[in-house]
């Protein structure tokens, strides 16, 4: 006990919110007023207990608030069940997916039998640490899980949780939704074995409750199921990170990485975790599901790829009777297997090889199939690809598509031009190593690129935020995260200028911040919003736990910082 006591009081830091402004280089944009908004894993280790898998560790959420040309830091553990219920056994007692936790060895038969039942069919964790999502006026941070958790833009606080099974059947769900020109929210989910039945759920949540006009109203309990598509396999539905939309048409690629339900539902009993359920058949088709949004109903030609692994969707739009959507293929799932803590050593960078590069790819799927075409013959008459859909017997279409480039992942666009034809490409450069070492701004129409690198540093995923009233795509700004590798170089928010890719400005992080995973801009609704000061500083038990991890950057152990260091240090 007094062992817990003094861990507990080591805990214990002074919270600061927010931080006094951070230094800057130089000046930044008079127009850029708003918040960047982040989220990624930042703890790894609780008590004597460490977490598997990188993409584990609990949320923590962090921020820059740019105002008036300053730049302002906080970050803070999300609050979630999952992480009350850790921090308050000191040890990891909520299963991840990368990690299965196990009860009180001192629990007696019937509660282990319980426990085991209970996982049968799991009660996932509300461990929201992927993406930030917005929905009408407020912001949820996100997961894979059927859970989000409401959350405090401004102050990171975190507020209600929200069980998408109170609206709509999935038990799990992903963490990059799409929106329309309304606010109108998009997203996926799959359904396990309802009703006999193991299916794709797509679903729309409205920007604002239908009839009411006044603030607080939940529009996610006016949810509706858009679409719904059959899995190929009851028991081995396809894993997917995300989707693409174009106006009319919806893009989902039902990928033969798949969830094993039998293994999932037997795992914890096994002693494995759930991620060891999950299988990528290099031997089974990639199937192209296209959905058009006035129907609602898949198009009936079967379109089918090569076998591979796609996390995120670049973009969607329509040209000449065809949907041509981009994205980021792998050709198997090393990029997973890569993130066990067990490979995150100090020679990370090094000695890391994915098994195949993430590469840029573009599809072409006709409309239209002529059933007279001859088999063999090429269905598409664009002329800004190389794509090729074959038509083959039975009306299955085999596609083909154009390899764009090499090397890259985390990929943004200005999303004004999200479902429509576009240029430009953010993303982080990668190559054989899974560690992003550059910022890439690729052309799709002249296939040029620009980059952004600086030794010893791991940009996050870079964001772009528009100019206001800005005619050309690419006239705004890159926001990324940069982590530094170097113990006696500060972490830092990059702003480049986005048609040109040079640096306009960095604001110096004096603290350990981690590298985290995806996020948004929220602007100002006016530029003159009110200047924000350094609030007292009050005892918090949020505090830091060691990650355990010794790969630079990967980690983080402080919330709402003051004075600290960035470096190899977790």
């Amino acid at each position: 006990k007094k062992k817990k006591k003094r861990r507990r009081k080591k805990e214990k830091r002074k919270e600061t919110r927010p931080l006094t402004n951070l230094e800057l280089t130089s000046s930044i944009p008079a127009w850029l007023q708003g918040t960047l908004l982040r989220n990624g894993p930042g703890m790894h280790t609780v008590g004597d207990s460490k977490y598997n898998h990188w993409f584990d560790g609990l949320a923590l959420l962090h921020s820059f608030s740019i105002r008036d040309g300053e730049v302002f830091y906080r970050s803070k553990y999300l609050q979630s069940d999952t992480y009350n219920a850790n921090i308050e056994a000191n040890r990891i007692v909520v299963s991840e997916f990368g990690t299965m936790a196990y009860p009180d060895p001192c629990k007696n038969i019937f509660s282990k039998a319980f426990s085991y039942l209970s996982h049968t069919i799991p009660d996932f964790t509300d461990n929201c640490l992927i993406n930030i999502m917005k929905c009408g006026e407020d912001f949820y941070a996100t997961t894979e899980t059927n859970y989000i958790r409401k959350i405090d833009p401004q102050t990171l606080e975190t507020l209600e949780k929200v069980d998408y099974r109170k609206y709509v059947a999935v038990n799990l769900a992903t963490s990059h939704p799409h929106y329309d020109e309304a606010g109108n929210v998009l997203n996926m989910g799959t359904s396990i074995a309802d009703k006999g039945r193991t299916k794709y759920v797509m679903f729309k949540i409205p920007a604002t409750a239908p009839g009411s006009k006044k603030k607080g109203k939940n529009p996610l309990k006016h949810s509706e199921v858009f679409c719904s598509i059959p899995s190929r396999s009851l028991l081995s539905p396809s894993y997917y990170h995300s989707f693409g939309v174009t106006e009319n048409y919806v893009v989902f690629l039902e990928q033969p990485f798949k969830l094993d339900i039998l293994k999932m539902a037997t795992a914890y009993m096994r002693g494995v975790s759930w991620a060891s359920c999950m299988t990528f058949c290099k031997e089974d088709k990639t199937y192209i599901h296209i959905i058009d949004q006035k129907t609602r109903k898949p198009v009936p030609t079967k379109f089918y790829t090569d076998p591979m692994v796609v996390f995120h969707h670049v973009n969607a739009y329509e040209e000449d009777g065809c949907v041509l959507f981009d994205v980021i293929a792998y050709e198997d799932n090393s990029l997973y297997q890569l993130f066990y803590l067990a490979n995150l050593n100090k020679d990370f960078e090094e000695k890391s090889r994915l098994t195949s590069v993430p590469t840029l790819r573009r599809f072409a799927v006709p409309l239209h199939v002529d059933k007279d075409a001859e088999v063999g013959s090429n269905l598409v008459k664009v002329s800004s690809t190389t794509a090729t859909a074959l038509k083959e017997k039975d009306d299955h279409v085999y596609c083909q598509p154009e390899v764009l480039y090499e090397g890259l992942e985390l990929p943004r666009i200005n999303y004004a031009h999200n479902g429509k034809p576009y240029r430009y490409i953010f993303a982080a450069e990668v190559q054989w190593s899974p560690v992003p070492t550059k910022i890439l701004k690729y052309d799709v129409l002249t296939k040029s690129s620009l980059k952004w690198s600086e030794e010893s540093c791991w940009p996050a995923e870079p964001l772009f935020v528009p100019t206001p009233g800005a005619k050309d795509e690419d006239d705004g700004v890159i926001l990324s995260a940069i982590i530094s590798t170097d113990p006696q170089k500060l972490p830092f928010l990059l702003i480049l200028d986005a048609k040109s890719f040079t640096e306009l400005a960095r604001a110096s992080v004096d603290v350990d911040m981690h590298l985290d995973l995806h996020g948004l801009f929220i602007p100002d609704a006016g530029w003159n919003a009110v200047k924000q000061t350094p609030a007292k500083t009050q005892e918090d038990e949020n505090s830091d736990h060691p990650t355990g991890l010794t790969a630079p950057g990967l980690g983080h152990g402080e919330n709402d910082f003051t004075a600290g260091h960035g470096g190899k240090s977790l």
